[in-house]
């Protein structure tokens, strides 16, 4: 088993390498894929739960206050120049 620990550490290593902005979009890349098939995705936990509700009940509130992915990803990347 230590052979997949210092697998994994070494593959981490290399994924450190990595921009930041390539990073960013392997983070993107990898929950798109997890998006795509919803029903291979873990069960949120009770907090996660309460979270999710919790930003809906803030967004009934106050639908203006929201923005769209794109925006915020647009704003994100401009930080990265």
């Amino acid at each position: 088993m230590s052979g997949a620990s210092s697998s994994t550490a070494t593959f981490t290593s290399e994924l450190l390498k990595l921009s930041p902005a390539e990073r960013i979009q392997l983070a993107e890349d990898l929950w798109d894929s997890v998006a795509a098939q919803p029903d291979n995705a873990p069960p949120l936990s009770a907090q996660q739960r309460q979270e999710v509700l919790r930003r809906l009940d803030a967004y009934r509130e106050k639908p203006g206050d929201a923005q769209d992915w794109e925006t915020i990803r647009s704003r994100l990347w401009s930080r990265l120049g």
